[in-house]
């Protein structure tokens, strides 16, 4: 079983990649894997004794094993909730590759697999000369995408498939999220969805007050092996 790094990315902002991202750690683990997650930059972080700390990121760090050191998981941690270019530029921060890089081979280092989420959807920058699929690029990672099931989401869900394709990047799988539960026909729609992605669905999470990322890994089907 050949199981290493794959990057989490999402149709849009707020449709549970940190969730699927958690839930994917802990179905690595649950094969008896080291699995451990990275959230490179992350936006919206509190001031804490530690440092400055961010929600999406913690939740990953909970999921590892072994648990990573924080710096490492999340090598930038900007402290206003905007867009990454914005809240880099705020707090008069650079965002470069190289701390990335170096963060995510240290995490290799001590796992079988690293589970990397991105910010936002695909098309979102890290800065204003690097976008995700540098990022990718850079790690050599094949992507899996979550789908947020909402109305609209056959239309997200195409459109960020093609533009990762069209980056260059690898797609080797997507999840579906029901982040709205009075969607009608939610069935589906999830349906139409996986007709017209080309890629293998590794699962379906159900829509949660307050989600359990070990509880959801049960519901995700995961390939034998990983490329990457």
């Amino acid at each position: 079983m050949d199981i290493k790094n794959v990057f989490v990315t999402g149709t849009d902002t707020g449709i549970g990649k940190s969730v699927a991202s958690a839930a994917l750690l802990h179905a690595l683990r649950a094969r008896g894997l080291r699995a451990v997650g990275m959230k490179p930059l992350a936006s919206g972080c509190e001031r804490t004794a530690e440092g400055w700390r961010n929600e999406d990121a913690l939740l990953l760090q909970a999921a590892s094993d072994p648990r990573p050191a924080y710096g490492d998981i999340n090598p930038y941690a900007l402290p206003a909730p905007l867009a990454p270019e914005l809240a880099a530029a705020e707090a008069g921060v650079e965002i470069r590759l190289e701390p990335i890089v170096q963060a995510h081979a240290r995490l290799a280092a001590q796992a079988d697999c690293v589970v990397v989420e991105g910010v936002g959807g695909w098309a979102a920058p890290l800065s204003a000369t690097l976008d995700q699929a540098d990022l990718v690029r850079a790690l050599s990672l094949p992507v899996v995408l979550v789908v947020g099931l909402r109305l609209g989401c056959i239309n997200h869900a195409r459109l960020t498939a093609q533009a990762i394709c069209a980056d260059g990047a690898q797609l080797i799988g997507w999840i579906g999220n029901d982040i709205d539960p009075g969607m009608a026909r939610s069935g589906d729609t999830f349906a139409l969805v996986a007709e017209r992605l080309p890629i293998p669905c590794w699962g379906r999470l159900p829509f949660r007050e307050r989600p359990d990322p070990a509880a959801l890994a049960g519901g995700l089907v995961l390939p034998a092996a990983l490329p990457g």
